[in-house]
């Protein structure tokens, strides 16, 4: 991945900037399978027209620098596994689509981290305190976080007692985490699942528990929304990829385009009027 490290950087910092947290599939795991002749995990490096680079569009590495985004996204983040498509950049290409020159150059700040745990990322853990330091940096320069696209739970719908108190644990973490970042009424999107993590408990499902969990905080907090991850995926054997635990690039694409049509529609007059 040289010629990420090798990226334009930018010269000041995006205008309009948005969080990428999570697990696997807000990473990205589009176009990533098993090479049989390695036993490794590969990308195939197919990249869809709705995902390419754009002058408009940046990322916040992982030594807190501002570069021109590309696919991966999340390559020197998620470090541990083999990252491909993900939601970022369809988002980002689809909101400056729809909302034109006045939403400015878009940063995108990629965190997420494949099979995590929401109890990985509360207030008090590693996890937590990098977070909000990337929060952070990616303001140091001018610019300003207007959203937060959340998407995980995978992990906690494999283990009853993770499920069961989804809802508070969430709700306290967002909380903590606007706190912490000085954004009290930060905009928040989040995914209904699709899978359950079954590499993690492949006969016990808790998946229904944390949706609804989802969907509860949605209603606790202010300026909190869902997305159907479901109808992003369509058909499971057209939608995911072989393991049939991750979003394939067709879905990871349509979720992106689903995030950016949820954020102008809700939270883009914050910053437009």
């Amino acid at each position: 991945m040289t010629d990420s490290i090798l990226s334009p950087k930018a010269t000041t910092s995006p205008n309009n900037i948005f969080i990428l947290a999570g697990q696997s599939n807000m990473a990205g795991r589009g176009g990533v399978s098993l090479d049989p002749t390695t036993d490794k995990m590969v990308w195939d490096g197919y990249i869809p027209l709705e995902c390419e680079s754009n002058d408009s569009i940046f990322r916040l590495n992982a030594d807190m620098v501002w570069e021109q985004a590309h696919e991966p996204l999340h390559w020197d983040i998620d470090v541990v596994k083999t990252n491909g498509i993900g939601p970022g950049m369809a988002f980002a290409n689809e909101l400056l689509a729809i909302g034109g020159k006045r939403i400015g150059a878009i940063g995108l700040v990629p965190c997420a981290i494949g099979g995590s745990h929401l109890k990985e990322w509360v207030k008090g853990t590693n996890r937590y305190d990098n977070l909000v330091e990337r929060i952070r940096a990616s303001e140091k320069n001018g610019g300003t976080v207007q959203g937060i696209l959340w998407y995980q739970g995978e992990s906690d719908a494999a283990v009853e007692e993770e499920a069961m108190c989804y809802e508070r644990e969430l709700t306290k973490f967002f909380i903590d985490l606007r706190a912490d970042t000085n954004h009290p009424e930060l905009p928040i999107i989040l995914v209904k699942l699709v899978t359950h993590d079954f590499f993690l408990s492949p006969n016990i499902s808790f998946k229904e528990e944390v949706c609804n969990a989802l969907e509860a905080v949605t209603h606790r907090l202010p300026n909190v929304t869902m997305v159907d991850g479901p109808m992003a995926v369509g058909n499971f054997d057209d939608g995911l990829n072989e393991d049939k635990g991750h979003l394939n690039v067709k879905s990871e694409v349509k979720l992106g385009k689903m995030f950016a049509h949820s954020f102008y529609s809700n939270f883009a007059h914050n910053f437009l009027s």
